[in-house]
């Protein structure tokens, strides 16, 4: 269970019913009163061998972004949801794109004011609409904190139409397991090797765990994706992921099997990440390789074509020979 070291608050989260409960959850928890949850100057000055001690603050704030963003993989939408970042540390999170600024957990307290406007547009439509509500965040860990998945789940029924879907790297899914879905929430598990799990998806959920939850969840009937994400191409990568997708063949129950479908995800990474890695976690792998790696923009990397063409043709064999049934809906 994450209990925090700090808690930075807005003031004005004791209007919402939400902030006055955590308020009241973390009353022995320090407390600091900040302006605006998304600049806070005390955190963004630290070094970065601080990042994993920032991981340890909570940040409970009002969100004022309700934009939704058009998508077009397992989504119509990305929507500002209940909460950004994470206190996992993965060493290649895409959060991390501003040094300090915005890879630590963030709560939104006005969830009623977020799930009410994806209620409307999801009625007006004359589409049944998807909307991805944990491209910020992982809201099973979230979950454990607030509530507000399951509080979210109950509440969505309110709506005639459309699904919710999210990403996770944690197993804690029992809260979930006896709740009246209506078949309309699309949960997917991001999945690993387990020697990438461990060396650097730090704080995360083990791969045996995350299998387990995957299978409870379909037997719960909810809709089942699942992402091997990233796809980290170390030296000894087609053991790695040729063991991972014959173990998920193996440990996957049939209720996961004759729906799941598949997101595959190459990692990118950046010199930002470099530096804070090198600084906060110096005995860990590096990823950067400048032998695989090539630029992408400005400060970013990404595996060389050759190689990246090759890794894809291997996956591609490797979920035809042992999922020859389910879809692999994207591959980038």
């Amino acid at each position: 269970m994450f209990i925090p070291k700090t808690i930075y608050f807005e003031k004005n989260i004791l209007d919402y019913q939400l902030g006055k409960e955590l308020m009241n959850k973390y009353k022995d928890i320090p407390k600091i009163e900040i302006e605006n949850h998304n600049n806070i100057e005390e955190m963004r000055n630290k070094e970065n061998k601080e990042f994993p001690y920032m991981k340890r603050n909570l940040i409970i704030g009002v969100r004022k972004t309700h934009n939704f963003v058009k998508n077009h993989k397992t989504s119509d939408y990305l929507v500002p949801y209940t909460s950004s970042g994470c206190t996992a540390s993965c060493m290649y999170c895409y959060l991390v794109c501003n040094y300090n600024k915005c890879a630590y957990l963030r709560l939104f307290v006005n969830r009623e004011e977020m799930l009410d406007k994806i209620i409307r547009t999801a009625d007006k439509s004359n589409e049944e609409l998807t909307f991805e509500i944990g491209s910020n965040s992982d809201l099973i860990l979230e979950n454990s904190i607030t509530n507000n998945l399951k509080w979210t789940i109950e509440n969505f029924k309110k709506s005639q139409k459309g699904f919710l879907t999210f990403p996770t790297k944690f197993d804690m899914v029992d809260d979930l397991l006896n709740i009246d879905h209506n078949g309309r929430i699309i949960i997917r598990m991001s999945v690993n090797p387990d020697e990438i799990i461990r060396k650097v998806e730090f704080g995360t959920s083990s791969l045996y765990n995350r299998i387990q939850a995957i299978n409870k969840l379909a037997d719960a009937g909810y809709k089942i994706g699942i992402l091997i994400a990233p796809v980290i191409l170390l030296d000894n990568w087609k053991t790695l992921y040729s063991e991972l997708i014959e173990k998920l063949s193996i440990e996957l129950n049939n209720n996961v099997k004759k729906q799941v479908f598949f997101e595959i995800i190459f990692m990118t990474y950046s010199f930002i990440h470099r530096k804070i890695n090198e600084e906060a976690f110096p005995n860990a792998i590096n990823l950067f390789s400048a032998d695989k790696m090539r630029g992408r923009g400005k400060g970013k990397y990404m595996y060389k074509d050759d190689l990246r063409k090759e890794s894809e043709v291997f996956l591609r064999d490797k979920m035809k020979k042992y999922f020859p049934n389910n879809k692999i809906e994207y591959i980038v």
